[in-house]
């Protein structure tokens, strides 16, 4: 991450000063006063590199900044001919460090006009000497004590010839810096803080010091509209995932989440109210009499969103420990804005280009490497029929926006194999870098089009290799992501263009919001066929009257002939051209072991799915069930928030979800089972058979198999399939066979169709009666015994003989 340079006049022996003097009350042998560089930068220095990897501004013995300046209004926002011919910054400059600092002093200055869209991001690092229009220092303060804030007004011409100006003269997107000096107690005069922000400048009004009104500055100076850029917007509609984990589906049971912060979100000035406001607003008959702007504009939603105000309008549980999602629960707060919300975005949705986002923004990488069909389908194909399902509407099918930027080759096929199109990825993520709109996207794994040798055909099991990789601005978005209250930087944001936006405010993220989304349609207005992709995150934090400045901006250049419309659906419509690209992503932030949980956690969810069985008489269906579930795979890997400060609450949230999502399969699973039978189960002969109960919990039947590890002595028939019913048990007769006399150890357990053993294993305890092989011998040895006796003693009978076993034998 680049820290923003700082040069500060005698910046060695300020530094050795305030480093030796004492903290606080004790004198200090110092000089009465440094040279002062108010007007200068430091000759000393030299010509030196944009950027500086050390901050050399002086520090607090604790390493803090002894001022911090914020930027907290700049009038006008966008500069028009009809502006006022100055700029004014409001801002705020406050004392954080240790000890009194003296004769605080402001300047503004200003630098060319950003040429590139990488000098969006890195305009903003560069030393404060490359900031050569300068103006005058002013005071704003005498001194201000330790944690005393000034706030002050700041302006400066934006073109003259009589005094100090800002020497704009033509339209384009300037960075603007704010410089403050002061002298800190114990020390001499040094810059302490700067404060950055772009100004867009689409058109000049009259200089006021031009008193010849045939002069070239004596009238505004609009600006070139013969070659507007063909723009489309993409506006995000997404949330980090609040559905409490392992939860299975259900038709009358009020879901679970793990916490109420979504409906403040969906409330009258929430963030997800404002961005829906915000697009009310600006596609209003009046303001866009047109439809410029709802043409050229389309709403991402993420499914997860919808699936859970859905069911926020029926009423919901909010958990208090989301570690537990079964655990206690009290009733959520947000059921009226849930509804209220869902049907603002259904009116607009019903007018306006809707697509659906990758399921809760999961990462498309991981859910590649996972490599589970169902997991794809539920990813990228799905989210489709929730958004129409949900809203009556009918989205854009065939097309992706890459949840982190880039796809790279296993992402690219997983794609084509749910039936994806059009893939939208940043611009700084193909190569080679191309200028068409439409590129045809290869990987390693597929050749392109027309490559193939000539009568070879592609296999049956791979997937077409038609994919085509439409590209968005990277700048704009890195700037767009700057933007919330929770500010962002994209995953393959370059290192020279990142930077802490933690040290920027609001207002000047803002800004710089402001002046990349008016870039586009200011610079390269000689070059034919411009166009541009407009796409902030999509979990952006944009809130307050920011989403509206943001859209206000895209309808003045549509208004003023600066952009026209370019919709989506036409965007899809471009056929490639161009030399065929490839795409990077960036890598995933998960490990091993929990793309290894994930990919056996669905296993065992598409396991289960086959096991069930539907009820005609019962809404519930087995997709419907495991829905959820499946889906708590893909929350565990979602973006939202992993390129935000807030990236740790992120991932131990996914951990936590995972983790929870892991119970609940488990407890499915052990919800259908063997019920021991208690005591010993005797057999009254070899061949009687064993009577078991299996107990289904389920809210719906279940074919099992009966899974056998018995004692060699003893053979189990295959009972085959076996149907429970919802919430119920069934005695499962088993033909057994037993050739040996004493107790035997039989554990039986139901598994799934696959062979997955569900429930507990159940030792049952067999005592038999049979002797076996012994038993057999005796029997055969009297019957043939019995015989013998018989046959004697016919023998004696025929031939008339007496049976000397009869001796002794009188008749009476």
């Amino acid at each position: 991450m680049i820290v923003r340079a700082r040069k500060v006049t005698a910046a060695a022996l300020t530094s050795f000063l305030l480093a030796v003097a004492p903290a606080v009350g004790v004198a200090a042998v110092v000089p009465t006063q440094l040279p002062m560089a108010t007007a200068q930068p430091d000759a000393s220095v030299g010509d030196i590199e944009s950027t500086s990897a050390v901050p050399d501004t002086p520090m607090t013995q604790a390493g803090n900044p002894f001022l911090t300046l914020s930027i907290d209004t700049v009038a006008p926002s966008t500069v028009t001919t009809s502006s006022d011919p100055f700029v004014t910054v409001r801002a705020t400059v406050t004392n954080t460090g240790d000890r009194r600092v003296d004769d605080v002093s402001v300047r503004m200055q200003a630098s060319a006009a950003i040429d590139t869209a990488a000098g969006l991001r890195t305009s903003l690092t560069l030393d404060q000497e490359r900031f050569d229009r300068v103006g005058d220092f002013v005071t704003v303060a005498e001194s201000l004590e330790k944690d005393e804030s000034r706030q002050f007004d700041l302006s400066m011409q934006l073109r003259s010839t009589t005094e100090p100006s800002l020497g704009i003269e033509a339209p384009g997107v300037y960075p603007l810096l704010l410089n403050v000096n002061g002298t800190p107690e114990y020390g001499g005069t040094a810059r302490l803080d700067d404060a950055r922000f772009l100004l867009p400048v689409v058109g000049l009004p009259r200089n006021p010091g031009e008193m010849d009104p045939a002069a070239p500055d004596a009238a505004p100076l609009p600006p070139n509209t013969r070659n507007p850029v063909a723009m489309t917007v993409l506006w995000p509609l997404a949330d980090i995932p609040r559905l409490a984990a392992g939860i299975p589906g259900s038709v009358d049971e009020r879901v679970r989440l793990i916490d109420d912060e979504l409906a403040g979100e969906l409330a009258s000035g929430g963030r997800l109210d404002t961005l829906l406001k915000a697009v009310e607003f600006a596609t209003k008959p009046g303001l866009d009499p047109g439809g410029n702007l709802a043409s050229s504009l389309c709403i991402g939603i993420d499914p997860d969103l919808l699936v859970t105000v859905s069911n926020m309008t029926r009423g919901y549980l909010v958990v208090d420990n989301p570690a537990d999602p079964a655990s206690t629960a009290r009733d959520g707060t947000g059921s009226a804005a849930a509804t209220e919300w869902l049907s603002r975005l259904e009116t607009i949705a019903s007018s306006t280009c809707v697509t659906a986002m990758p399921f809760a923004q999961t990462d498309l990488g991981a859910v590649a490497d996972i490599g589970d069909a169902s997991l794809i389908q539920s990813a990228i194909s799905t989210p489709a029929d929730v958004v129409d399902g949900i809203l009556g509407i009918t989205s854009t099918r065939g097309f992706t926006w890459s949840t982190t930027g880039g796809v790279d080759a296993d992402t690219a096929d997983a794609l084509r194999s749910a039936g994806t199109g059009t893939v939208l990825v940043a611009d700084n993520s193909i190569s080679p870098p191309t200028s068409a709109p439409m590129a045809q996207l290869i990987s390693t794994n597929v050749p392109p089009t027309g490559t193939q040798p000539s009568g070879t055909q592609p296999s049956e099991s791979q997937p077409p290799s038609t994919l085509a990789a439409a590209h968005y601005d990277a700048a704009t978005a890195a700037a767009l992501a700057g933007v919330g209250d929770t500010p962002s930087t994209p995953a393959l944001t370059p290192a020279e263009q990142r930077f802490d936006l933690d040290t920027d405010s609001r207002t000047a993220r803002l800004q710089d919001a402001l002046g990349a989304v008016n870039f586009h349609a200011l610079v390269g207005t000689d070059r034919p066929g411009r166009t541009v992709t407009v796409a902030p995150p999509q979990y952006w934090t944009a809130g307050g009257d920011e989403p509206s400045a943001i859209l206000s901006t895209v309808s003045s250049l549509l208004r003023s002939g600066l952009a026209t419309p370019r919709p989506l659906a036409e965007l899809i419509a471009e056929p490639t051209s161009g030399t065929p690209v490839s795409s990077v992503d960036a890598a995933t932030e998960l490990d091993t072991g929990t793309i290894d949980l994930v990919r056996t956690q669905s296993a065992r969810i598409e396991t289960l799915m086959q096991s069930l069985v539907e009820d005609p008489q019962s809404a519930l269906t087995p997709r419907l069930f495991t829905a959820p579930l499946r889906e708590d795979m893909l929350r565990a890997l979602s973006t939202a928030g992993r390129a935000s400060s807030v990236a740790d609450e992120t991932g131990t949230m996914a951990f936590t979800r995972l983790a929870a999502t892991r119970i609940g399969i488990d407890t499915i699973y052990g919800s259908v089972t063997v019920l021991a039978p208690g005591g010993v189960y005797t057999l009254a002969s070899e061949q009687s058979p064993l009577l078991l109960v299996a107990r289904n919990d389920l809210p719906m039947p279940v074919n099992v198999l009966l899974r056998v590890d018995a004692p060699p002595e003893m053979t189990i028939s295959d009972v085959g399939v076996t149907q429970l019913p919802a919430r119920g048990s069934r005695t499962i007769t088993v033909p057994a066979e037993v050739d040996a006399t004493r107790n035997l150890s039989v554990d039986f357990s139901v598994t799934a169709l696959d062979g997955s053993r569900l429930g507990e294993v159940s030792t049952v305890s067999v005592r038999s009666n049979a002797y076996g092989q012994a038993l057999a011998i005796i029997t055969a040895c009297a019957g043939a015994l019995l015989l013998l006796l018989a046959g004697r003693r016919l023998w004696h009978r025929f031939r008339g003989q007496p049976d000397p076993a009869d001796e002794g034998y009188e008749r009476p």
